[in-house]
């Protein structure tokens, strides 16, 4: 569940018209002044999908790429000027595998520890302790290289909180995670908020794990287009939405048609497919009616008809006016880098 909204009061990082130009590639803008702030003991997502800024902005927060353009200020501490002091204050979880997977569980956590200067009693108890918390204990003399995926990820979150970080970045982090592994995660990152107050920014293009977070800020070409509540950026989409899919040679008439003759605001339209959005005081009885009144007047043309409640997938729609999953793909790691984001 999300915190109460008095919990989320008290910023511990705070971006300002955060930038950045690729030189390479004809220039291009991949982030364009976004401005956000995360609040203590909150799970704050960054959703997008390919090539809508996520990965860069991960990549400025987690000081890989140099700040360029605004400002980013993180426990404290701003980039560039106290970057050095800043990254003992965050914990990553990169979207590509990061362990030594010749290495044992323990073995990964240790070597992780004594790059921030930990050594001894302190680092075996923080070990000791990350173990239990992740149900790794009985694993931890066990390579990596032996475990499943979900058992890996588990370890790259560990590994992330041995230094007892303020904040935990991580980029893209059930990529590859089967829905139990991913849901096994996510029990645990909630677990950690609970327990230790830990605040949490995740970038991902998984619309059904954007719903866990406390707030979303929706990213598209480089843009800040969002940022609310899952809750509140769902009620923006006033109504049900009705999906139609259409198997008539002329689709784009037929929905249009539809459209007009019904008076239903288009949310979304494909080659085959309208998404039309339902007045907020539409009942029940008045749904059913127009089920039966398209069908009654154009059975043979449509291929199918869906009532549903508005999804984040629909309020990417209305925003932008595009499917989530349609966005062209494009590469925007920092120059020299091939992840996608």
């Amino acid at each position: 569940m999300p915190l109460a909204s008095s919990a989320l009061s008290d910023p511990i990082l705070s971006c300002t018209d955060v930038g950045y130009t690729f030189k390479t590639r004809g220039g291009r803008r991949a982030l364009d002044a976004v401005s956000f702030s995360v609040n203590k003991g909150e799970i704050f997502g960054v959703l997008g999908p390919n090539g809508s800024g996520k990965t860069t902005l991960f990549r400025l927060l987690s000081t890989l790429v140099p700040l360029s353009e605004g400002a980013v200020r993180l426990a404290g501490f701003d980039y560039p000027g106290d970057v050095a002091e800043a990254r003992r204050h965050f914990g990553i979880v990169f979207q590509s595998p990061s362990l030594d997977k010749k290495l044992t569980v323990a073995e990964n956590l240790s070597t992780h520890g004594h790059l921030y200067g930990l050594h001894g009693a302190e680092l075996r108890d923080r070990i000791d302790a990350l173990l239990e918390r992740f149900a790794l204990t009985s694993r931890r003399r066990d390579a990596v290289e032996t475990l499943s995926g979900g058992l890996q990820r588990r370890v790259e979150v560990a590994k992330s909180l041995v230094p007892q970080p303020a904040l935990l970045i991580l980029d893209e982090p059930s990529t590859g995670l089967d829905p139990v592994a991913r849901r096994e995660l996510w029990d645990y990152l909630r677990a950690l908020r609970r327990s230790e107050g830990l605040t949490i920014l995740m970038t991902t293009h998984f619309l059904d794990e954007a719903e866990w977070c406390d707030r979303l800020l929706v990213l598209d070409r480089g843009r800040r287009v969002a940022l609310d509540t899952p809750e509140a950026l769902k009620r923006a989409v006033s109504g049900t939405v009705l999906t139609l899919r259409t198997k008539t040679p002329d689709a784009a008439s037929f929905i249009d048609r539809i459209a007009a003759e019904f008076r239903l605001t288009p949310v979304l339209r494909g080659e085959e497919t309208l998404e039309l959005e339902l007045p907020a005081a539409t009942s029940p009885e008045a749904e059913r009616d127009l089920l039966n009144g398209l069908l009654r007047r154009y059975r043979p043309q449509i291929a199918g008809l869906e009532l549903a409640a508005p999804s984040l997938e629909n309020v990417f729609a209305r925003l932008t006016g595009r499917a989530f999953d349609s966005v062209e793909s494009a590469d925007e790691a920092a120059p020299d880098e091939t992840q996608n984001g």
